[in-house]
């Protein structure tokens, strides 16, 4: 028996990365996994490690930060398990670096729409059906950026901050119909994208970790595990920081 035995979790930018390693511990504990990014074929690998553990799982192509795709998503993935979704993870996100003074505004849109924009889609979207069912788990992937800032990230650094302050005004709204949010704030995770950095500057970071390791993936799929499941009954509104002791 698992934690999630009979509840769907939908986790968006589920095709690579934290958002792959949150996708297969929640199918791990037993939950259905309906995931969900920008193209279905990016999802075709974390779907079948899925069906290799044994639980059902559909892929859902959307833009997060188009309205109407994502209603229609959500009410195709309400209609397919024939239930509400029970957890939700808003994973999907993107960086634009650059400094200030050089950056566009199509950069600074393109993160905000994405990373914040899109948080606030797809709760909109899946609160309804959690509401009526009395129940629901809702985790958004923040960052210790949106605690700390960082030189070249105004744009990431906003809206992982605005992040944090959605997640606390959601977990007040919607607390008294049994529906929690929290918030993970990741620091310096090991994925393809942290990989592009050169050694100089991961060096550079990593002499900033006071456990003296980077993350994993699956450092932070544990936390949001914890965080969907009942075992955090009574917490919501939270930021868990999970960056090995970077911020403290």
């Amino acid at each position: 028996m698992g934690q999630f035995d009979g509840k769907v979790a939908l986790v968006t930018g589920a095709a690579r990365g934290i958002g792959q390693a949150i996708a297969l511990k929640l199918a791990a504990d037993g939950a259905d996994l309906a995931l969900c990014d920008l193209k279905a074929e990016w999802l075709e690998e974390t779907a079948g490690l899925v069906k290799e553990l044994g639980r059902r799982v559909e892929c859902y192509s959307v833009d997060v930060s188009n309205a109407a795709g994502v209603d229609a998503t959500v009410k195709q993935i309400e209609a397919d398990f024939g239930k509400a979704v029970d957890v939700l993870v808003n994973n999907a996100g993107i960086t634009k670096d650059g400094l200030l003074m050089r950056m566009s505004e199509e950069d600074w849109d393109a993160v905000l729409n994405v990373n914040l924009k899109g948080v606030f889609l797809f709760t909109k979207a899946a609160m309804r059906g959690m509401m009526k069912q009395r129940s629901g788990s809702i985790v958004n992937i923040a960052s210790i950026i949106g605690l700390i800032g960082n030189p070249g990230q105004a744009n990431y650094a906003a809206s992982k901050g605005a992040v944090i302050a959605f997640t606390k005004t959601v977990a007040k709204e919607l607390s008294s119909r049994n529906i929690r949010c929290n918030a993970v704030a990741p620091g310096f995770i090991k994925t393809p994208m942290t990989d592009k950095l050169s050694e100089e500057v991961q060096q550079k970071m990593l002499a900033n970790i006071p456990l003296g390791r980077f993350g994993a993936p699956e450092d932070v799929a544990n936390v949001v595990a914890f965080l969907a499941g009942d075992a955090s009954g009574y917490v919501t509104g939270q930021v868990i920081s999970t960056c090995g002791g970077m911020v403290m």
